[in-house]
């Protein structure tokens, strides 16, 4: 068995990062006795850009797998479902293209030390900060790049999910009081962290606001609930169309729109003033890609859509809040030592221009 020696930056894949190993041995076993068709060498690399969820690219001889297991340490309920979202990929994929199929889930913690989920592996690339070599002489790669995203995005709206298996996979009437109610739980288990109490003070007054201005749902439909540039795949030289959306543990039925703010909260804007808390977002880096504003990113989505967007900046502010709430889980499980990557460390920074954001967008 091998676990890597080089990097391979063109498929975002490295060696696994120190204290991220896995008992191989033990998953080389699982994989053989319930993929019995795999024959060859073992080997594994890591995905290492990701902030939660840690997932590798395990092969067995020819054959590429994903293999994704939660974070180490304490977890958040409901979070990291594995189980979720192999009932999600083992259906999904029938409907809607994009999504990678899954092969396996693992309920025992006994084999690599939690839950995991095993699906098939694509190839492609990953658009993180920079547009990447092979789409540098496509004219505005960063314009068409964004317009893919959200095209992406719409089609999955327009997805029935009876039509695709998934009428069992959330309950869609009360969805964002559910949801508001259950991100505050979740805010309330790693608020201790924060160490500012004013930062506590803004939070829940973005929380209140939030509550008191909630929107009456229009429709239901699948909701990924964190989509977002970085997790689409693209074909190397095809900035036009998204290939695959991956990460879809928190997916669920509910209201649509959710999605729309969430990726508003995650994209940069140069129309904005440079430095200002709007100009504010918890991915850095993202304005050299060139994407289009985010204006222009409500009107894509209206240009696909039937759906009123006048309530969008409740949308939008809830996605900040959102991410509010998942940066400080990752910086408390920093403080608490449940975690050695040095990067959730400075997640707690982002967490008060965001929250700030979210207070304006819904002043």
């Amino acid at each position: 068995m091998t676990t890597g020696s080089a990097a391979e930056p063109q498929l975002e894949l490295a060696p696994v990062r120190a204290g991220e190993e896995l008992d191989w041995e033990s998953l080389q076993g699982y994989l053989r006795q319930h993929l019995p068709e795999l024959g060859g060498e073992f080997s594994v690399l890591q995905f290492p850009r990701g902030s939660a969820n840690l997932t590798y690219r395990v092969t067995v001889g020819d054959t590429p797998l994903v293999v994704r297991r939660p974070p180490f340490g304490k977890l958040a309920p409901g979070a990291h479902d594995m189980g979720r979202e192999y009932k999600i990929l083992s259906r999904l994929y029938t409907a809607y293209s994009r999504a990678p199929r899954a092969l396996l889930h693992c309920a025992d913690p006994a084999i690599i030390g939690a839950e995991f989920l095993v699906s098939e592996y694509r190839e492609g690339i990953v658009v993180w900060d920079s547009i990447p070599e092979s789409m540098s002489t496509v004219g505005d790669a960063g314009v068409r790049i964004g317009l893919a995203v959200i095209d992406a995005l719409a089609d999955l709206h327009e997805i029935d999910p009876v039509a695709a298996g998934l009428e069992d996979l959330g309950h869609p009437e009360g969805y964002l009081e559910r949801q508001l109610t259950g991100w505050q739980k979740r805010w309330a288990a790693v608020e201790a962290e924060v160490g500012d109490e004013d930062t506590v003070k803004l939070v829940r007054d973005v929380t209140i606001r939030l509550t008191a201005r909630t929107p009456v749902s229009q429709r239901s439909g699948i909701v990924h609930n964190d989509y977002k540039v970085d997790n689409c795949q693209f074909a190397p030289s095809d900035p036009d169309r998204v290939t695959s959306v991956f990460d879809w543990d928190m997916a669920t039925v509910g209201d649509t729109l959710v999605d729309l703010g969430t990726l508003l909260n995650y994209w940069p804007d140069d129309t904005v003033e440079p430095g200002s808390d709007a100009a504010f977002t918890a991915v850095p880096g993202m304005h050299a890609l060139g994407l289009p504003s985010r204006r222009a990113v409500i009107e894509q989505y209206a240009h696909r859509s039937t759906l009123d967007l006048d309530d969008i900046h409740w949308y939008e502010a809830f996605g900040c809040w959102k991410t509010v709430v998942i940066l400080q889980q990752l910086y408390a499980r920093f403080v608490r030592g449940e975690t050695i990557d040095a990067r959730m460390g400075e997640r707690g920074a982002a967490v008060a221009p965001l929250a700030r954001r979210a207070r304006d967008l819904l002043a």
